[in-house]
């Protein structure tokens, strides 16, 4: 089990973030006189906790011992794969590692496809997943049977709604040698780097096309 490493600060941020936290209650409490002090306080004390609990430790991500006689490959997917050429393109993937490792063609792949429960925060923090669950069941059906149609026989699960937390608990017990991500234009790559950061082997990401809307037949 590796040690954390908690997160290096330079040495001048140190005393800005100090200058930045009691300047304002220093302030509140000479201009506005005791009971809005406190209240700064309160509120500085609260960020100073929400910002430690969003704090990320940069630790590598643990991966188990990975098989040498078949080839493991994790596609992650935060927007269905409902696009045949898409399906196509991690058939290929697949099958390339599948030859590398001496494991054999496309079938003798293993491929898990993950669907992290993405949420909203307001039902997060209201612990309501129903919604994100289903969403994300949903989003594992229609990428199966894409999958499907492309010859790439896999199974599915749903994960963590944080996709990187989602990946790190997955990989513990299916220690894939790579990587997919599957994701719709526009959403943020914060998770891809980050994975590709702390992930010793490959991470590729794929981007879902975004389809022109059929036009009305002129008359």
């Amino acid at each position: 089990m590796r040690k954390l490493e908690p997160i290096q600060l330079k040495p001048w941020m140190l005393p800005l973030i100090v200058i930045a936290l009691a300047v304002p209650i220093v302030a509140a409490f000479t201009l506005a006189g005791p009971g809005p002090g406190l209240a700064v306080g309160a509120l500085a004390a609260t960020v100073v906790l929400v910002l430690a609990a969003r704090a990320r430790f940069d630790e590598p991500i643990e991966v188990g011992a990975s098989p040498a006689d078949r080839y493991m490959v994790l596609v992650v997917v935060t927007g269905p794969i409902d696009d045949p050429k898409l399906a196509g393109e991690i058939a290929e993937i697949a099958s390339a590692g599948a030859k590398a490792t001496g494991a054999g063609s496309v079938a003798d792949a293993e491929v898990l496809v993950l669907a992290p429960a993405l949420n909203t925060r307001v039902a997060h923090w209201l612990s309501d997943l129903r919604k994100a669950r289903f969403d994300a069941q949903r989003r594992l059906a229609v990428s199966l049977a894409t999958l499907a149609a492309a010859g790439l026989d896999a199974r599915a699960q749903v994960g963590d709604s944080d996709p990187v937390q989602a990946i790190e608990d997955t990989l513990r017990s299916f220690p894939a040698q790579e990587v997919v991500f599957v994701t719709s234009d526009g959403e943020g790559s914060r998770p891809i780097d980050e994975v590709r950061r702390r992930l010793d082997r490959p991470v590729r990401a794929l981007r879902i096309a975004v389809r022109a809307p059929d036009r009305e037949p002129s008359t």
